[in-house]
């Protein structure tokens, strides 16, 4: 995996955690992603996008991710997505918050009616 596709995924993964306030669970998570990736310097990178201005992180994530996702392969827009969604449910709930943020990303990545899917099973 490139050093890119660990900033996007770890990025991904943060902004949709602090979109509610990180918990505890989320915090683990992104550890054990970063040990698992090996990208220790891409979460560092991360969570210090998201601790740049909480207010707007999303958005500016949202640009940067679309900058660079809009280029992916469909599968690995769905996959995006999918390990974001499947993160969420680590808590057992996803709040409606995390939920809009995801369908705005999935719809930007043309990948809405595959997140619908996700959520129904």
């Amino acid at each position: 995996m490139s050093d890119e596709e660990k900033k996007v995924r770890m990025l991904l993964k943060s902004v949709i955690f602090h979109y509610h306030g990180l918990d505890e669970i989320e915090k683990q998570d992104l550890e054990s992603t970063s040990i698992q990736l090996e990208a220790q310097k891409e979460l560092e990178w991360a969570l210090e996008f998201v601790a740049e201005d909480y207010i707007t992180a999303f958005d500016r994530a949202r640009a940067y991710l679309n900058d660079i996702i809009g280029d992916y392969p469909k599968t690995k827009r769905v996959d995006l997505i999918n390990m974001v969604w499947e993160a969420n449910n680590l808590k057992g709930f996803i709040t409606e918050m995390e939920a809009t943020a995801m369908l705005k990303l999935a719809k930007d990545w043309g990948v809405e009616n595959e997140l619908i899917s996700l959520a129904l099973h």
